[in-house]
């Protein structure tokens, strides 16, 4: 169903709109719950215009390795990362953050957009997704649906379920 989806005042074709995210979370019998408010770019506006929005928040980062390989990071909004690190936990990668072109091409979101649900724009399988233990305890996740001014909460399982139908295995790491 992907036709073209303005993200951010930018029109990108052939990647899927946010209505293409929440349909295949209908079609998985998934529950979720969508809040619309103004742009978001950064954890701290998040954390400014959420209020009591309850569950886990999340930072979600793109990155890629020195052979071109990408990872899409998903982990509590406060946790530190260090890079180095998660390389060597990652099979001696060393990574860096991925450039706004190629978080395009990849998932098809703009910076501030990026989230598991941008899973769906890689048919490839091209991006590997890994999962902060630490916050697949929470009861409720939230993050946004390819638009930054959209969060949708939905549980750990359900998060799982959906990465899978989008052709996606995720890693679940301590990153403590």
């Amino acid at each position: 169903m992907k036709t073209h989806v303005q993200i951010n005042n930018t029109v990108v074709e052939g990647k899927a709109s946010p209505d293409d995210v929440f349909e295949t979370l209908n079609k998985l019998n998934i529950l979720y719950k969508t809040h619309e408010h103004p742009a978001l770019f950064t954890v701290e506006e998040s954390k400014a215009l959420r209020g009591n929005l309850p569950g886990g928040h999340c930072k979600n980062l793109f990155l890629r390795g020195k052979k071109n390989d990408m990872w899409l990071l998903v982990c509590r909004e406060d946790l530190k990362v260090d890079l180095k690190l998660l390389g060597v936990t990652l099979g001696g990668a060393r990574l860096s953050f991925g450039s706004s072109d190629r978080l395009m091409r990849y998932l098809g979101v703009c910076p501030g957009s990026v989230s598991p649900f941008a899973l769906i724009n890689d048919t490839q399988q091209m991006v590997k997704v890994v999962l902060d233990s630490g916050l697949m305890k929470f009861s409720l996740l939230n993050f946004h649906p390819l638009t930054n001014e959209q969060t949708t909460s939905i549980a750990p399982n359900d998060l799982i379920r959906y990465i899978e139908a989008c052709g996606h295995k995720a890693e679940i790491l301590d990153l403590n």
